[in-house]
């Protein structure tokens, strides 16, 4: 930009160069404020942007979630399985193995009688299944153990009380 004055004397003209670029960089500033002012006034964008981020903010939250409850879901299975005793998780790997084996059997059965819709559904459910092993499987486990410890529990209160009532 040019000098102000001194002393009543008169500033000398800018040169046609100078404010050309004085013109652009005014029409850049200028340009700049007004995406600035229109990013304000867009309140649709505004809204997706938001929601964008706190479905970010949604989907870390159940992946942490999830993964909590994946780990406390492990460790008490394995502290179900460290307060089982050894005759008692053998009776259940044995009920489990004869379980599997009557469903496979069943499940043959099944297939031979049920029409070819519904086997590809199963199939579909099946395929499922097998990707969630882990946590069907851990599941399972805890409810079986559960199970036993309760009927173990059980037969003993019962053993006790008719002891008790003699």
């Amino acid at each position: 930009m040019s000098e102000q004055p001194r002393n009543g004397e008169s500033a000398p003209a800018p040169e046609p160069e100078e404010l050309r670029e004085q013109v652009e960089h005014t029409r850049e500033e200028l340009g700049a404020t007004v995406e600035a002012l229109a990013a304000k006034a867009d309140v649709k964008a505004q809204a997706k942007e938001k929601a964008a981020e706190i479905r970010e903010q949604a989907a870390a939250k159940a992946a942490h979630a999830s993964d909590q409850l994946r780990d406390k879901a492990a460790h008490a299975a394995e502290r179900v399985r460290d307060k089982t005793p050894e005759p008692v998780r053998d009776k259940a790997a044995h009920a489990a193995a004869h379980l599997r084996d009557g469903a496979a059997r069943a499940g043959h059965l099944a297939a031979e009688k049920t029409p070819e819709p519904l086997r590809e559904k199963a199939g579909t459910a099946a395929t499922k299944a097998r990707a969630n092993r882990a946590p069907l499987i851990a599941a399972g486990a805890v409810g079986l153990a559960l199970l036993v410890i309760l009927r173990h529990s059980h037969s003993h209160s019962h053993s006790h009380s008719r002891c008790c009532r003699r």
